[in-house]
């Protein structure tokens, strides 16, 4: 069993220093504002680093190229692990239980946004920075940043991409080397993140403010600096930037690579789950303002129409940023935002959820099955935009949205009989297992989660850990036969 761990130790222990040397970007913050929080972060990041240091140490003589069983390890064990580490500055500064602070933790780095915290803006800056910082990070994936420098170090890395990487074509790379690869998604990420912090302080924002939210929308993390979330700013400017820049976090950033490397918009013309994407938020925007000016939530259409894009893009792509309490909607609006939440993100993009290409297969393949029983003879084969989809990634579909939905059904059970209601438990199992963040009763947008008890809070967060490495990666880890030689 040593040869198996202790490899794997080994390449973890050096991302917990990486992650330590994040810890520093707070630090900063902390000694130029001397801010209150400044020795959490030097007790949290020196802590942090000797641990890492010690287990390398340790482990360093076991050091070999991963194997597939290795990389599924690897990403559980840190998305697992990680999070108590980025809750210490929190557990050690705020007056919260580590509970909290884990599920703060966790909800950041999986892009969820779902917070435990209220007075947001009486928090000291480093605090709401890192907080923020968290979900930039588990933006494209701790592990898919670490495939970039693993190399470098003699330790391969192509079984942690397949294992982090979203969405069902896992095997498509843009550049032969995986580090290459890895780089250049972290490039554009990158780029649109100081292209929306820029676009966000010309709408007004400040550095700080541009910064968190800039982090947040291309993250699709949800989390702010505000009680209110960006209804803090009640800025139509501001809106209309975060809703472009968390469209564009919901399409796979391979398509964004392309259409930068070609110098054109033709990449996403191309790019079926990208048009898929765009015709569901543009009906759903139209459709959810018009049947709020229809019940007489808002006085006219051009409020209506701001409200629900704002909203419904933002839940849809998994964000959970907001600025209305919608939780105070008809229930119709809520709870298609939430089912949106469910399928639009695009596969390889920062969103959560079933993701929109999965959706497109099935559809597909549920017209192929009805097509079959009109003409039992019929032999067809299932294309996607133009590309044929091998039966086997047809049954992988199937198989992934199966588990999925016993996945929330199992969860939501469970909250039910923890005593949670009904309208709560299943809005806050399907918005931290789709990573979109608030979710309706209890935990809607004018509340936090810190309403549940410690035993729903960790359920909450298995549910996070679940939908951001899309289950398999999770559940595989407990057949029998992985672990067979």
């Amino acid at each position: 069993m040593k040869d198996i761990v202790l490899p794997v130790a080994y390449v973890f222990a050096m991302v917990i220093m990486a992650f330590a040397a994040a810890m520093l970007t707070p630090l900063a913050l902390a000694i130029w504002g001397a801010d209150p929080a400044l020795l959490s972060f030097i007790a949290s990041a020196g802590a942090t680093f000797l641990v890492g240091a010690l287990l390398w140490a340790a482990t360093r003589r076991y050091k070999r190229d991963l194997k597939t069983r290795d990389g599924l390890m690897l990403v559980a064990l840190t998305w697992i692990a990680l999070p108590a580490a980025a809750a210490l500055p929190l557990w050690s500064y705020l007056p919260i239980h580590f509970t909290d602070a884990y599920f703060e933790a966790v909800s950041g780095l999986t892009t969820t946004g779902a917070t435990v915290l209220s007075g947001l803006e009486a928090l000291p800056r480093s605090i709401n920075l890192w907080r923020h910082l968290l979900s930039w990070i588990g933006g494209m994936g701790i592990i898919v940043l670490a495939v970039g420098i693993l190399p470098l170090l003699g330790v391969g890395g192509l079984q942690i991409y397949r294992a982090e990487m979203p969405g069902p074509m896992k095997d498509s790379k843009l550049t032969p080397r995986i580090g290459q690869t890895a780089k250049l998604l972290w490039a554009v990420y990158a780029g649109l993140t100081v292209a929306c912090v820029g676009s966000l302080k010309l709408a007004g924002m400040g550095w700080f403010d541009a910064v968190c939210a800039g982090f947040s929308a291309l993250s699709l993390g949800g989390f702010s600096n505000y009680d209110a979330n960006i209804g803090h700013f009640d800025s139509v400017q501001i809106e209309l930037v975060l809703t472009a820049f968390e469209i564009l976090a919901a399409m796979n950033f391979a398509t964004h690579y392309l259409a930068w490397s070609q110098r054109g918009v033709h990449a996403y013309f191309r790019d079926t789950e990208a048009k898929a994407i765009l015709g569901v938020l543009l009906a759903s925007c139209v459709g959810v303002a018009l049947f709020l000016l229809s019940k007489g939530s808002y006085p006219d259409f051009g409020t209506a129409l701001r409200y629900a894009t704002f909203n419904v893009v933002s839940i849809a792509t998994t964000s959970g940023l907001h600025n209305q309490d919608y939780s105070q909607w008809p229930i119709f609006a809520p709870m298609w935002m939430i089912f949106l939440s469910c399928i639009v993100a695009s596969s390889g993009s920062t969103g959560g959820g079933v993701k929109m290409i999965r959706t497109l297969v099935l559809a597909k393949q549920a017209n192929r099955e009805l097509d079959q029983l009109v003409h039992p003879n019929l032999v067809r084969p299932l294309k996607v935009g133009g590309a044929v989809i091998a039966n086997k990634v047809v049954f992988a579909v199937l198989a992934f949205v199966f588990l999925y939905f016993m996945s929330v059904v199992s969860l939501v059970f469970v909250q039910l009989a923890s005593g949670l209601d009904f309208m709560t438990s299943l809005s806050a199992i399907l918005a931290c297992i789709n990573n979109a963040g608030p979710g309706l009763g209890l935990v809607g947008p004018g509340g936090t989660y810190r309403i549940l008890s410690d035993f729903q809070l960790w359920i909450c967060a298995a549910a996070m850990l679940l939908g951001r490495l899309e289950v398999f990666t999770i559940l595989v880890l407990f057949k029998p036969s992985l672990w067979r030689k």
